[in-house]
């Protein structure tokens, strides 16, 4: 099976697939391969953090042009895979000399899925883009072509708690890799302040209660799959698992309170209103609880901070995280790598991310009393 990513994650989505029982695992660009059963395949989906979407291969080809590419689509027996009265589509991803348009493979493979139906039914399903029964990728690397089924449907990042979003809201599955990046133990306080619309500390909030990410899906692709097994999946589905001993204090802050109450909202979606405390208030007006704790954020850069506050707003970031958050690990993401400089910090660590298109730095700053040389 293939699992894909945000680039810079392999390494923790190959962790996370080892534990749910995957095996021959291997890792690529944004892609993680791996080995596994059908009960392998369906807690990839509902546990998995850093997953964006799992597919299964099920058949290969060789073409070289239109011709080949059409009679290697008609070699698949298409009824084991859809019903005539199931709607489809096909993603085409092109990485061949002998191909230009990954619109038109996709088009000849649905003319020989359709093609073959008539010949057998006469009757044919139909092609439904937006919201398919069955979705079907289409991978060509040279001469070799892959079909492969989309067994998540919606990305596994849309977990279903949010509703509403503020300002450039990050990616789920990014929130919940800087949270596992930063190496919290689940039990020590956890404080994001400068949260928008909550991300941060609701994907912290379900890692410390073991809430799967996938509990808030109203459905996965494989579903709808001839072969589904509803008692395997219920049992997935329905496995207890238990509440942490130890309740750690989360926080989540921001100077907006409409930010705060958007993300109020998506907390509650996720029935964790109980479990983290939003609180409408700058970064320089909160008071965090004693250390130790972790601090994570994703601050406002590029266009919600205008160019000559850049410096201003990062040096006084630097100021209260020295005199506020001594005993506190802060991790902070950011994609303008200049402006962190003027913290006045030395970051321990960073680690090269994606969000969207922007290139960030995850950087580590262990927050002391005095200096550091003194502290040891």
């Amino acid at each position: 099976m293939v699992a894909k990513t945000l680039k810079g994650l392999e390494d923790l989505l190959a962790g996370e697939l080892e534990t749910l029982g995957a095996y021959n695992i291997r890792k690529g660009t944004r892609v993680v391969y791996f080995d596994g059963d059908k009960e392998v395949l369906y807690r990839a989906n509902f546990q998995s953090r850093t997953a964006l979407r799992i597919l299964k291969p099920f058949h290969e080809f060789r073409a070289r042009d239109e011709k080949e590419l059409y009679k290697g689509a008609c070699s698949v027996d298409w009824s084991s895979v859809l019903s005539d009265n199931q709607t489809f589509a096909i993603d085409g991803v092109l990485n061949s000399p002998y191909f230009n348009h990954s619109g038109y493979i996709a088009l000849r493979v649905k003319d020989a899925i359709a093609d073959q139906f008539r010949a057998k039914t006469g009757k044919r399903p139909n092609v439904n883009t937006d919201d398919p029964d069955i979705r079907i990728n289409l991978h060509i690397s040279g001469d070799k072509c892959m079909l492969l089924l989309d067994s998540s449907g919606e990305s596994l990042h849309k977990r279903g708690y949010r509703e509403a979003t503020h300002q450039a809201p990050l990616n789920e599955v990014l929130a919940a890799a800087i949270i596992m990046l930063s190496g919290w133990d689940r039990r020590s306080v956890f404080i994001d302040p400068m949260c928008g619309s909550g991300t941060i500390p609701i994907e912290a909030a379900m890692m410390a209660h073991n809430i799967p990410p996938g509990i808030y899906r109203k459905q996965f692709a494989f579903e709808k799959w001839p072969d589904f097994d509803d008692a395997l999946f219920g049992k997935i589905y329905n496995q207890e698992h238990p509440e942490p001993k130890e309740k750690p204090v989360i926080i989540g802050s921001d100077m907006s309170a409409n930010a705060v109450g958007i993300a109020r909202n998506n907390a509650r979606n996720a029935f964790l209103s109980k479990r983290i405390d939003f609180r409408v208030s700058s970064f320089e007006s909160l008071t965090p609880p004693e250390g130790p704790g972790v601090l994570v954020t994703n601050p406002p850069y590029g266009e919600r901070i205008k160019p000559e506050n850049i410096k201003a707003f990062h040096t006084i970031m630097g100021d209260v995280l020295k005199n506020n958050y001594p005993g506190y690990t802060a991790w902070i993401l950011s994609s303008n790598l200049e402006a962190l400089k003027f913290t006045g910090l030395r970051p321990e660590k960073k680690t090269v991310l994606f969000n969207g298109p922007l290139e960030c730095r995850l950087a580590k700053f262990s927050i002391y009393k005095g200096s550091r040389k003194h502290t040891r």
